[in-house]
């Protein structure tokens, strides 16, 4: 059975003088319908990782799989279109068009794939009741709280029904009580279906997931899931 994403082997080297490599040597693989996160300090690895899985970047080495199609090779063109199909994308910052409402921002994010302008729309107010934002619909971003608007941003992920979504620090410029809210979102979102990698450099984050991954050094340091199943086998 296909993974949602695989990692094989991968190392990714950033040329200059001197030479840094970010990843050495990882492999990794998340399957559907998990919720894990990527954990790590500064300079670990983890946004590497990241651009890596999320095709935003390439390897220098190794292999890549999302969704059990073979990316690490593929020209800019088609890799674009792989992105825009199988993954999508929550970052610290929302990312949001500040003139446009709730509904168009998401909308937006099916700009690009020949979806009807009558089915965008019926599909972004899908997904943005999916997130708890039903009632926000019309509100433009400086009428949302930053927890409403990390909501908005995820609902533009889901909106694409991606395999894969990937969330780089979502509760990064949130409150404590907005970034609970957006766990229990992220939570119920994995309950629906959704595949989903939480990048973090809060270990209370992480530790509040199902799988942790820590990384140091651009190598994986500890999987919490793959020590459990080796007790449990």
């Amino acid at each position: 059975m296909t993974a949602a994403v695989e990692l094989l082997d991968v190392v990714k080297t950033y040329e200059g003088p001197p030479p840094v490599q970010a990843l050495d040597g990882v492999t990794l693989r998340i399957e559907h319908g998990e919720l894990a996160a990527v954990v790590g300090p500064s300079g670990s690895g983890k946004s590497t990782m990241l651009h890596v899985m999320g095709t935003l970047d390439r390897p220098t080495s190794g292999r890549v799989l999302i969704d059990g199609h073979e990316v690490s090779s593929l020209g800019d063109r088609r890799l674009s279109a792989v992105r825009s199909q199988l993954i999508g994308f929550v970052f610290q910052q929302f990312f949001l068009v500040d003139g446009a409402t709730a509904i168009d921002n998401v909308a937006n994010g099916l700009l690009y794939r020949g979806v009807a302008p009558a089915e965008r729309r019926q599909r972004a107010a899908e997904a943005l009741i999916a997130v708890g934002l039903g009632h926000r619909l019309t509100h433009l971003p400086n009428q949302l709280s930053g927890g409403e608007r990390q909501r908005v941003a995820f609902a533009r992920a889901i909106v694409n029904r991606p395999a894969i979504v990937l969330a780089d620090e979502p509760t990064g410029n949130l409150d404590s009580n907005a970034s609970d809210a957006i766990l229990d979102l992220i939570r119920q979102l994995n309950e629906a279906g959704s595949t989903i990698v939480v990048i973090t450099h809060d270990r209370e984050v992480a530790g509040s997931l199902p799988r942790q991954i820590a990384v140091r050094d651009g190598r994986i340091d500890h999987d919490a899931a793959t020590r459990v199943a080796a007790v449990e086998r």
